[in-house]
């Protein structure tokens, strides 16, 4: 992209104003312009002693997401339908010459540092940065990549436990740097995603799906079937909510994520053990006919919360080409009501609300709070792992105001925000 005083200089000089408008909304270009000179200034700040230190850096965006239907249902090979969002992970990174990653985070004084010399998966960084970052760089070499040392500075507005993917935003944030620092951006945003879901599940400990990682590279609304999770069918659509008179908000509950892997695990394993009964890998494989006739042998095998883990698969795979015909058609009374069927069975039959015995349950309140005000009008639902983190709801231009300030009379001021559903996956900036 270019040194780093010429590049803040052309930011000042608003030549990537377009840029910003399209990326982040027109009303945020000036705030995103300051944050991307600072974040400039801090890189120079934290390696090269607080000057530009005549290295090429190079900018990088990748969004957080929303799930808007499809709950769970990637890791066993499902549908699901997803989009990106205009809150993002944000890098300044320039490539050190040497054989390691040095990473800031603003928020963290303690720099990070990936050792790439090996790229085993090693137990003892399992939910840690370092882990997530050596499990990239050892994704992409697996797919014939070639890697090498980078320095960077990260600042994030996908904040941690806040149900947007901020690892999935984070993990395609370091395979954008390596795709286009040494590789001339040859992976596509699909490769970058799987690369992505192999770091978190091999080197940072968490079996999720690929639904977080494609949905950050891509961008957009799309539509994802997993039947082959090695070569997912990505197809992309318009979701204009503005012609609707909608807007999306996501409201965070403060939940915490801690201790909660075990639970997100057991959804996956349960669906799974469900399928064994069949003598299949993943609900994916079950027939709905087949299984319906046989309830009463999963019922025995794995217990009645497998069984309707397994139902909830099944309805929410018929229901995600349902929605994305409503969408194309344009018919906003089928969208509303598939979004809220979606979300009431990751509710009742995904049993993700809340985790089981627990004192504290934010979401379904959040949840509950939507329904009465929006019912009829909009759309709500839980979102992405669940247990704890966000809810979305889309709500009319007149309700806007009350329903985020009944939000945040419960949950904070700052809990219920508005965002934009943002056309572009992953990003070098300016953009390619």
């Amino acid at each position: 992209m270019g040194k780093a005083d010429t590049v803040i200089e052309k930011i000042d000089s608003s030549v990537y104003d377009s840029v910003f408008g399209g990326l982040y909304g027109p009303e945020h270009i000036e705030a995103q312009k300051k944050r991307y000179v600072s974040a400039i200034r801090s890189f120079c700040g934290h390696f090269g002693e607080g000057r530009d230190d005549g290295r090429d850096i190079e900018i990088f965006s990748v969004p957080g997401r929303i799930e808007i239907c499809g709950n769970h249902t990637d890791h066993n090979n499902g549908l699901v339908m997803a989009a990106s969002v205009n809150l993002d992970t944000l890098a300044v990174a320039a490539a050190n010459g040497g054989g390691g990653i040095g990473i800031y985070s603003e928020g963290y004084s303690t720099r990070i540092a990936a050792d790439i010399s090996s790229l085993d998966p090693n137990p003892k960084e399992f939910g840690l940065s370092a882990g997530m970052i050596r499990g990239v760089a050892a994704g992409l070499k697996d797919f014939g990549g070639a890697v090498s040392g980078f320095d960077a500075y990260i600042t994030s507005e996908v904040t941690q436990g806040s149900g947007l993917s901020s690892s999935a935003s984070f993990e395609i944030t370091i395979g954008a740097i390596l795709n286009h620092l040494f590789n001339k951006g040859r992976f596509t945003p699909v490769e970058l995603g799987r690369i992505g879901q192999y770091a978190e599940n091999a080197f940072f400990g968490k079996p999720s799906g690929l639904q977080d990682q494609l949905a950050c590279a891509v961008g957009g609304v799309i539509e994802i079937d997993l039947a082959d999770p090695k070569s997912p069918k990505v197809s992309r659509m318009d979701f204009d909510l503005g012609k609707f008179r909608l807007k999306l908000v996501v409201t965070d509950t403060k939940g915490s994520h801690a201790g909660l892997t075990e639970e997100y695990a057991a959804v996956r394993t349960e669906m799974e053990s469900a399928a064994m009964v069949f003598g299949e890998a993943v609900m994916n494989d079950v027939s709905p006919e087949l299984f319906f006739s046989r309830v009463s042998d999963v019922r025995k095998a794995a217990g009645d919360r497998a069984a309707l883990r397994a139902i909830h698969f099944i309805e929410e795979n018929r229901r995600v080409p349902e929605l994305a015909s409503a969408i194309r058609e344009e018919r906003i009374a089928d969208i509303l009501r598939l979004i809220v069927e979606s979300g009431h069975s990751s509710f009742e039959y995904n049993q993700n609300a809340y985790p089981p015995g627990a004192a504290y349950q934010e979401i379904p309140l959040a949840l509950a709070l939507s329904q009465w005000l929006l019912s009829g009008r909009g759309a709500w639902r839980l979102q992405g792992g669940g247990f704890a983190g966000t809810i979305q709801a889309y709500v009319p231009f007149e309700l806007v105001d009350a329903y985020c300030g009944l939000q945040n009379s419960v949950f904070g001021a700052d809990a219920s925000k508005v965002m934009t559903i943002r056309k572009t996956g992953c990003a070098r900036v300016p953009l390619d």
